[in-house]
């Protein structure tokens, strides 16, 4: 820790320095964030409370409304209330812990987002052997891959963090400690750290990325073998998960996948993958999906109903 004794707190940047857009952005992101937390949390015991946990596909999603509330948490109720103070400032330590949390988080909904496809993909291409492949033992090895997978993307992008020295400049050009951001005040050459944050963020969320484009693209030419109704139901759930994916994917492979270097419009950019997909998530798995809309409506019906006989 010798090479950090200079610096024992970061300066953040504003999203803008206009009071009226920090004001706008408050009651944006605090929206953001309470419909989040709703949403995930309705699906969580939603999903819980049904035969529907059962099913790979909705197993999958109660871990991936998870992985949203933790991930968003990492990075939102900093920058909610850094909108209520004038100077935004973060501790050595919670720059550190937020590198690493955020790209853990992140990391693992990579993975989860890949084992949904795989799921999809199982169920329209080989419906027969469906409930042998998607086993609830292949199904938690799945899970259990998608954490050590967001552990192997994070801790050597932690590891570049803590190690970089810290001796002049404090003032990181967004609203979160991102390792880009970091690279650029730090008071050494960052050329190798820059193509190792590549090749752990930058190549990984493209491959990735490819991975689910092939899978859904293989899974939208089998649909043409499938009957009219089982085609728009498959299609309807497919173009929810491509949604996602794209949302999510896009700004973060523009960001991480060039030459280390920061632009303003990252921060608008990083607003897609660390707020506004995971809100939306909620939205693009419940409201196009009539089997999980009559399952949420059932179970808070009942609860609604058993309070009521009981009062």
């Amino acid at each position: 820790m010798e090479n950090h004794r200079n610096i024992s707190e970061f300066i953040l940047l504003e999203l803008s320095y206009n009071q009226n857009i920090q004001i706008f952005s408050l009651v944006l992101f605090l929206f953001c964030y309470m419909a989040l937390l709703e949403g995930n949390l309705l699906i969580l015991v939603s999903i819980q409370c049904s035969p529907l946990f059962h099913q790979p596909m909705y197993y999958f999603l109660l871990h991936l409304a998870s992985i949203d509330i933790c991930y968003t948490s990492t990075v939102t109720p900093k920058l909610i209330a850094d909108l209520l103070v004038e100077r935004k400032t973060i501790s050595y330590g919670n720059c550190m812990l937020q590198v690493l949390t955020m790209h853990f988080f992140g990391g693992t909904e990579f993975f989860i987002l890949t084992s949904m496809a795989f799921d999809c993909y199982v169920a329209i291409c080989r419906p027969l052997h469906y409930m042998t492949i998607t086993s609830r033992t292949r199904c938690n090895l799945l899970i259990l891959a998608a954490w050590g997978g967001g552990a192997l993307h994070a801790f050597p992008l932690f590891s570049t963090a803590v190690g970089l020295p810290f001796c002049g400049p404090n003032e990181i050009d967004h609203y979160f400690c991102d390792i880009f951001p970091l690279l650029k005040v730090a008071c050494t050459n960052t050329y190798i750290s820059g193509v190792l944050v590549i090749a752990f963020s930058g190549v990984v969320a493209l491959v990735t990325f490819v991975v689910l484009f092939v899978s859904y693209g293989i899974i939208l030419f089998t649909l043409r073998n499938l009957s009219a109704e089982g085609r728009r139901k498959a299609f309807s759930t497919c173009w929810s998960h491509i949604t996602v994916v794209i949302l999510f994917f896009g700004p973060a492979i523009f960001i991480y996948l060039r030459p280390p270097t920061t632009f303003p419009e990252d921060k608008i950019l990083a607003l897609f993958y660390t707020i506004i997909a995971p809100m939306f998530n909620p939205l693009i798995y419940t409201l196009r999906n009539t089997e999980m809309k009559n399952t949420m409506r059932k179970v808070w019906c009942q609860t609604l109903y058993s309070k009521g006989a009981h009062n």
